[in-house]
């Protein structure tokens, strides 16, 4: 390996793709076990490394020279190997500001809570100090080094303004679990989450929902790299550049999520867009189908609405969350439970596919739209919803080969 990342677990890091778009050398991605980083680093045959969870205080003592920000902070990310000797620096301090700053999130006088206790939680401690907050609280479930309990921060700290999550806490595999309880602070202005896979994670769109600035982190990972990269080959890209790959790995890693009508063309568009894309394809439907055995009418039919959305939601949640880069297409009423709207845009964009009432033609395979007078109710039942959820609405008067090319043109 010349360059590249060493982690723990890194089976959904993006640093691959976002080195790849940057710069020509070749980048990988190599798990290193705990009681292997001594031997990995003291033979250090490579050029240049990222470093990450739970690596970027223990690789310190490997290092000849450790910049000024990293030993403040006291975590490397980044290491360069310059003639046999090894210099570490931290980008994750520039990538959280540069994420901070996009947000527009004022950090000044204000009281700021850093949850977790490894080398992110350092890095979040100094961005805030450096930005001017006039309180910061560390808060982990150990309490060390000074730290409050989760406890603690509802009880003495309810007046925390601004909350940067440095644990995994929601990132996959767990991608259920919030740190935080957001009701119990309710003076919360603005969420920093360095998770950035998934994309939102639950603390992100629980922020959101109640209207608080929020924000995941892929652009402070698109931002460090921009920088890590900049020191590996020694060169200097612009803003515009860093805008660009976050803006290309977005859009490659988000899911796009077709929700509407029974009879909307959502699998036909979907296949489509699919295929167009080199991308997989996703039937929440025929996924239903393919784990039950059963074929939908005779769910509704047998066991009722109440047990196909309990299996639906499960699928969704199980399934469908997990995945990234997909083309989705939701059953029609996917969109009833805020769960599965919830889940399906933490790694998606929906789009509503808007086709008129005069052209969603019943057929007997669908249990709620088997009758004209079937769909006219939903139609009527749904349709506000369905504008309401989703993120761009699709006119679909169209073929749907021109219906494919406008969401491509959204998406994009």
């Amino acid at each position: 390996m010349k360059y590249g990342c060493i982690g723990e677990h890194l089976g959904h890091s993006f640093s691959k793709e976002i080195h790849n778009a940057l710069a020509p050398y070749e980048y990988e991605i190599c798990e290193v076990e705990r009681n292997h980083l001594d031997i990995f680093m003291e033979k250090h045959d490579f050029l240049a490394i990222n470093v990450t969870i739970p690596y970027k205080e223990m690789v310190i003592p490997h290092l000849y020279y450790v910049s000024d920000t990293a030993k403040e902070i006291g975590a490397v990310n980044t290491i360069v190997n310059r003639d046999g000797k090894l210099y570490g620096y931290n980008t994750d301090h520039f990538g959280m500001s540069a994420l901070i700053k996009r947000m527009g999130l004022e950090l000044s006088g204000k009281k700021v809570a850093v949850l977790g206790s490894g080398g992110t939680s350092k890095t979040a401690y100094a961005v805030a100090k450096d930005m001017g907050a006039s309180e910061i609280i560390k808060i982990s479930r150990s309490a060390k080094e000074g730290a409050c309990t989760y406890e603690e921060l509802y009880l003495n700290h309810e007046n925390t303004e601004i909350i940067i999550n440095t644990t995994p806490c929601g990132m996959f595999p767990h991608p259920h679990e919030m740190p935080i309880d957001l009701d119990r602070l309710p003076c919360v202005k603005g969420v920093v989450d360095a998770v950035y896979n998934p994309l939102r994670t639950l603390l992100v769109s629980e922020a959101k929902k109640r209207g608080i600035c929020a924000e995941g982190g892929l652009f402070m990972l698109v931002a460090q790299a921009v920088r890590a990269s900049e020191i590996f080959i020694d060169t200097k890209y612009s803003e515009k550049d860093t805008e660009k790959v976050y803006k290309k790995v977005l859009s490659e890693k988000e899911n796009i999520v077709l929700c509407g009508m029974p009879g909307s063309g959502k699998s036909t568009v979907g296949a489509l867009l699919a295929k167009e894309l080199g991308r997989p394809f996703i039937d929440t439907d025929s996924l239903i189908i393919e784990q039950t055995g059963t074929e939908i009418s005779d769910i509704f039919a047998n066991q009722g609405e109440k047990v196909f959305r309990d299996i639906e939601e499960e699928i969704i949640r199980e399934k469908v969350l997990s995945i990234s880069g997909a083309v989705i297409a939701t059953g029609g009423g996917a969109i009833l439970r805020e769960n599965n709207v919830r889940a399906l845009k933490q790694n998606g964009k929906l789009f509503f596919l808007d086709r008129p009432l005069m052209d969603l033609m019943p057929t007997d395979d669908r249990p709620l739209a088997s009758t004209a007078e079937a769909i006219k109710k939903r139609y009527e039942e749904r349709y506000e919803l369905y504008k309401t959820v989703s993120d761009i609405r699709i006119d679909c008067d169209n073929l749907p080969e021109k219906i494919a090319e406008e969401i491509i043109k959204e998406h994009f």
